[in-house]
């Protein structure tokens, strides 16, 4: 029996990777003579780089870039096992985690790192991108990655204006003349599930703003502010991006990276691509997912569903073993055999989140029994 894991993080708990390890050690704990492979999933947000670099062989690397402050900071980067493709995940740079609640504040904050980091591999010869967003602490609709690049933001006394989201409003000229020209040559995908647009009541800041520490003020002020820096933006280059789906991920980062002509893809899909799960899972005999929280939302693409769809593609049989069913899971009966919530009993959040391991170990372990007398299939 072969039996292919493959989960997405329980965030806040366990890593993709330990969440699939603990699956494992559980049902071997009581299954025997079972083959399993363990290809840790994510969707373009936290995650991403692990799950690319792991499951292709590939390298992980490290620079010094600024950070989301404008400090110094080490971070990394993933080079993919064909040795052509750079995986960067902007949560390892300017991630909402890496700032204290006080600390937030995306008038302050930047992407100039991310762009320091395009061009640290871009000096070394690579030209393919795969770029993770999601979880970022700034809103500046890549004012910063854009300037890193080498695009010019001018105010109007024809000054610089600083690489923060704070000067938005200050930009009166953009010249892409500048930009670096090795851009031109390089294939960017951008790995996000994230629909909004730049702009407006499902935009970037009105949806995101506040858990970026942004004060109802403040999200007035940068969506106008952003309104404004992408239109001149298209004005400069012809063309329109604000609009488009996933213009307004990762604080508009979405946005910057389609104006360099990158091309938006599933976050979820884009990894089920670059680990080659399609060939592992034709020939499983059982597929595992799982994520923190299964509900209704599960269903808009996340990356159980995903898992779920590809494996009914090629009819093997799926479970679901997530840390807590929400609202409405019975809808997603139909599209797996059996879903599963690791809680043992009546629990509060921080116990649940506290001894997930034991807990997810447990399940499985049960689950594995069940799987031995043939009752689940």
């Amino acid at each position: 029996m072969k039996i292919v894991i493959v989960p997405d993080s329980y965030k806040g708990s366990l890593s993709a990777f330990d969440v699939g390890t603990t699956i494992k050690e559980g049902l071997a704990s009581s299954m025997k003579g079972v083959e399993f492979e363990i290809i840790p999933m994510a969707d373009g947000g936290e995650g991403t780089l692990d799950t690319l670099i792991s499951t292709t062989n590939g390298q992980l690397k490290f620079v010094e870039v600024t950070g989301v402050m404008g400090e110094a900071i080490t971070t990394c980067y993933g080079i993919l096992g064909d040795n052509k493709t750079v995986v960067i995940e902007i949560a390892k740079i300017v991630g909402i985690p890496m700032l204290s609640k006080t600390q937030r504040n995306p008038m302050l904050t930047t992407t100039v790192g991310i762009g320091e980091v395009m061009l640290h591999v871009m000096a070394q010869g690579f030209r393919h991108f795969i770029i993770g967003l999601g979880g970022s602490a700034t809103n500046d609709g890549g004012l910063g990655l854009l300037s890193a690049l080498g695009v010019t933001f001018l105010d109007h006394r024809g000054e610089r204006v600083e690489s923060k989201a704070s000067s938005l409003k200050e930009i009166y000229e953009v010249d892409f003349s500048t930009l670096d020209p090795r851009l031109k040559e390089c294939e960017i995908k951008i790995a996000s599930d994230v629909e909004n647009p730049l702009c407006g009541e499902h935009g970037a800041t009105v949806v995101y703003g506040a858990q970026k520490g942004a004060t109802k003020q403040q999200v007035k002020v940068l969506d106008t502010a952003l309104s404004k820096y992408a239109s001149l933006i298209e004005l400069h280059l012809h063309d329109s991006f604000q609009n488009k789906p996933g213009a307004g991920a990762a604080g508009g980062l979405g946005f910057a990276f389609l104006a360099l002509e990158g091309q938006m893809f599933s976050g979820a899909k884009t990894c089920i691509d670059a680990t080659g799960l399609r060939e592992k899972i034709k020939d499983a005999d059982l597929v595992i997912t799982g994520e923190g929280q299964s509900d209704y939302q599960t269903l808009y693409g996340k990356v159980p569903i995903q898992i779920a769809k590809l494996a009914k593609e090629y009819q093997v049989d799926i479970i679901l073993i997530s840390g807590a069913l929400g609202e409405d899971y019975e809808k997603l009966y139909e599209f797996f055999n059996s879903c599963f919530s690791i809680a043992p009993g009546p629990i509060t959040l921080e116990l649940a989140m506290k001894h997930t391991k034991p807990h997810l170990f447990e399940k499985a372990r049960n689950i594995g029994k069940l799987l031995n007398l043939g009752f689940i299939k």
